[in-house]
Formats: structure tokens, sequence, C-alpha cells
């Protein structure tokens, strides 16, 4: 069996979703990739008759909606196993978090306890999230909902639709967002660039900056509904020389996934970085290969979206003044709009002292 890949390509009322899958399916089976897509559940379900009126109520029509999304994506994954190919990418157009946009935070609880279900393993089963902005910001122009009978949407409806679908998303460790800032060619190879970036191809390689940043306010963050909040103990292995190899439980509310990266610093801010999920097993039997140099590192990350880019804010217990805050780039000179809950003090991507690799071996003091 060959590497598989499952993503979910989302965004706003006229993204340019059905486009960007053309884009992913010619890109990437000419890098030698099975690209397998799976449909929209909701349209597929609108257009045959059902509804939230229709089935009596939004819960059910959502729950329907929730089984028929979760078979069919794993009856492609099955598929998937079985086929002798090196390289598989599974599109998912839309995926189980992006019904959460169009119910209300109870609605959506009592649906997850209907099911038996949690939120952390339903958002991150998915190796990637790729949100194309609705051309209802930036490109009102070119709004339209004549390409796609189930939606019914205006300009001001469609924006704040495409809002709530970021949100519903937000958390998840590999979501991007692809705004309208240039041509519609140019949304697409930016796509491309992201879904390549997340593959590998020819192999992953991120710019990250850091930022030191005053303690923020977590009521305030955990109120704003573009925020996230994850768990996370993160674990340094004995590694080779001029690699790190890292292993991290992550998740909220007792529910977790796990994960190993390996990086590998090249010249500039850029960095090799290969992730790949771990079993819970596969997790405890690595934590015995654990560097006893280091502590295990804990804290709270706030995933914030906004302005295009996706902050990561870190809150470490051990400080009560200050915390650390990052964000990837596609080039090292690209704006950055920081969010106004944010005070930053003053970049530290080059300062070894706020590397969590070095934060496992001796804290630097606060200010």
């Amino acid at each position: 069996m060959g590497k598989i890949t499952k993503i979910v390509l989302t965004g706003g009322p006229c993204a340019g979703k059905t486009t960007g899958m053309s884009w992913i399916q010619n890109a990437f089976e000419a890098r030698g990739y099975t690209v397998l897509v799976v449909p929209e559940t909701a349209t597929e379900l609108i257009l045959g008759g059902l509804n939230g009126s229709s089935c009596g109520s939004l819960i059910e029509f959502q729950t329907y909606m929730l089984h028929l999304q979760m078979l069919k994506e794993s009856i492609f994954v099955s598929a998937a196993k079985n086929m002798n190919k090196d390289k598989i990418l599974i599109v998912c157009d839309r995926g189980v978090m992006d019904m959460r946009a169009f119910m209300s935070d109870e609605e959506y609880a009592q649906m997850l306890r209907n099911e038996k279900l949690n939120e952390v393993e339903l958002r991150d089963n998915y190796d990637g999230i790729f949100h194309l902005v609705t051309a209802a910001k930036g490109a009102e122009e070119f709004y339209t909902t004549a390409n796609n009978a189930a939606r019914t949407e205006t300009v001001e409806q469609a924006a704040a639709v495409d809002t709530r679908i970021i949100s519903a998303w937000t958390g998840h460790p590999h979501l991007r967002v692809i705004e309208n800032d240039r041509e519609f060619e140019g949304k697409m190879k930016h796509l491309i660039a992201e879904i390549s970036h997340l593959l590998g191809e020819p192999e992953t390689y991120e710019i990250e900056r850091k930022y030191l940043i005053e303690y923020p306010d977590l009521e305030k963050l955990e109120k704003l509904p573009n925020c996230e909040k994850v768990g996370i103990i993160q674990t340094y292995l004995n590694a080779p020389e001029g690699e790190e190899v890292r292993i991290r439980q992550r998740g909220s509310d007792g529910h977790f996934l796990y994960y190993e990266t390996r990086k590998r610093r090249t010249n500039g801010l850029g960095r090799v970085e290969i992730e790949r999920r771990l079993t819970a097993e596969e997790y405890v039997t690595l934590l015995m290969n654990a560097d006893l140099s280091r502590r295990p590192i804990r804290k709270d990350r706030y995933c914030l979206t906004e302005n295009g880019h996706y902050f990561e804010i870190d809150v470490y217990p051990f400080w009560k003044k200050q915390a650390v805050m990052e964000l990837e780039l596609k080039t090292e000179d690209e704006e950055i709009v920081f969010p106004k809950e944010v005070k930053v003090l003053r970049e530290v991507t080059e300062d070894e002292r706020y590397k969590n690799a070095a934060l496992a071996m001796n804290i630097p003091e606060e200010g």
C-alpha cells in the first residue's frame, strides 16, 4: 500500500471550488498521484429534496449529512488501501466540519452527543484543510450563484458563511486560507502550492516567523468565533546530528491525536519538515526513545484565523507575562497584519532561547 493523503477543499459560496478540483486533479496526476474526489454531500442531499424543513429539524438533516459524509470517506479510503499505487490523494469536496457553519453551537453539540462523537477526531481526521475565500470578500464583481442550484446566498450572506466555515475548521494543525488577493489564476496557483507544501512536493519547505507577545487575554480569545484552543504535550526524541525529532499529543476535552515530526534547517528562514500521524500505541512506544536531557513541553495553543493568516499562540504554564506566537508564510518578505487582540513585543524567529527544543532544556526569564 502506498502513501494515502486525505485533504478537504472547502470555502464560501462562489469561491472557485469546482475549478479548484480540476486544477488539483490536473496538477497532481501529472506528478504521479492517483487523485480521488469525494463529492460534496450537502449539494447531493439538497438537490435530492432533503433539507432542514423536509427532515423535520436541522439536527436531523445535518446528522444524515454527517453519516453520508463519513460513509463516503470510509469507502474512498478503503478503496485507496486496495489500490496498487504509490501516491494517492483523496480530495473531499467539503468535510464533516463544514456543517458546523450552518448550525448553532447548541445544535452542533447536541448532534455530537447524540452520535457519541468528538470534535477533535472529526476535525483532525484529515491531513490538510484548504479554504478558498468566497468571491463575496474582495472580488464581489465575480460573485454569482448561477453555478450551483443549491446556493441562494446574497453577497453579504456568502461573506458571513465564509467566515463561519473558517471558524469551524480553526484548530486543525494544517488549515490554509486562500484569499482573493490576486487574479483568479493566481489564486489557483496559490492553492496548488499550498497542497504541494503539505505533500512534500518536491519536499516540504516552510517559512515560519515567531514573536514574543504580551500574555494575552485568554477569556477574550476563547470567546472569538475564529479562535480554537487545543492542548499539546510535546516530547523530543533522540535524533541524528542536524535533525530534530519530536512526538506530540494534541487535542482537547480528553480526546487526542498523535503525530511525529522531523525537522531539518535549510538556509535563511526555511526548513524541511516531515510529519506523520501516529496511533496511540506507536506514540507510547516512541516515548521510550525520549531525550532525557529535555523535559516534555506542555502548552495551550490558541489557533486564530485572521487577515488571511493562521496564527498559533502558545501559552506556557511557566510564564504569566508573555507568550509566543507563530505563523507560516509563503515568502520571506510577505506582509503581516497582526490580530488586534495581540500585542507584539519583538520578533524571536532567530532567537534560539524561544524555540520549543530550547525551552525543554532551559526556560528564559520573563520580560
